[in-house]
């Protein structure tokens, strides 16, 4: 075999390496049930903030860390603990998506996202 065919084939081959790990490493929507089966792998939540539940935030204490209760979409509500700061406009927020993992009882989230209220969702409000 020539030089260039082998250079091919190594490049091939490590094509399918990192495709084959980028797949096994994604993470997909999921609901606390599915999480607490599998709390070796991460998933995204999404659900809604009990907001009858007290949220914690201590940055003189811990800057990186903020707990909250969320309900996901099929009612289970779980004790999640951000590893970030309390995002701003966090209690207007109307949907959370987190992604992270369970460990225990509690959903451990690396991130989040919110969807807020648009200003742009009344009529009244609409820019033309």
């Amino acid at each position: 075999m020539k030089k260039l065919h082998i250079i091919g084939l190594v490049v091939i081959a490590v094509a399918i390496a990192v495709i084959l790990v980028s797949l096994r490493n994604t993470s997909t929507y999921a609901n606390f049930t599915e999480a607490m089966a599998n709390p070796d792998r991460e998933y995204h939540v999404v659900g809604k903030l009990d907001k009858t539940q007290p949220q914690v935030y201590e940055p003189k204490i811990n800057p990186d860390e903020f707990r909250f209760v969320l309900s996901d979409n099929s009612g289970l509500s779980k004790q999640v603990v951000l590893h970030k700061s309390k995002p701003q406009d966090f209690d207007k927020s109307e949907q959370i998506v987190l992604i992270g993992q369970m460990q225990g009882d509690e959903f451990h989230a690396n991130d989040i996202l919110m969807k807020c209220p648009s200003k742009y969702n009344e009529a009244g409000n609409q820019v033309n």
